[in-house]
């Protein structure tokens, strides 16, 4: 069963290809993602990747986690469901716009 895992405090040079590297010393990669600013395009610092089995990510997870990696030591986890972080309720299309103006 594939396992998915929350690479954090990565250095903002890294790319992909050298996470996917980093973690292919101890298990094949099947996915990986870096996590970038939607606006600058600039890493955020964390990523995702995801392996084939749950022995291999586990196996990643003790041999990475609190590593060195150019200075900083990443944190390597589970990652866990995505929950909807916007926070509160819009009631619907337009956000609380009201395009007709002859109400008041």
């Amino acid at each position: 069963m594939a396992m998915k895992l929350y690479v954090g405090n990565l250095p903002h040079s890294y790319k992909e290809d050298d996470v996917k590297e980093l973690f292919s010393k101890y298990s094949s990669v099947e996915s990986c993602k870096i996590i970038t600013d939607r606006d600058t395009g600039r890493s955020k610092g964390f990523a995702f990747v995801e392996f084939g089995s749950r022995e291999e990510a586990e196996a990643a997870i003790q041999e990475l986690n609190g590593k060195d990696c150019d200075g900083r030591a990443i944190i390597v986890n589970e990652a866990r469901p995505k929950t909807d972080t916007r926070g509160g309720s819009r009631g619907g299309p337009g956000g609380g716009f009201n395009k007709r103006r002859d109400r008041y």
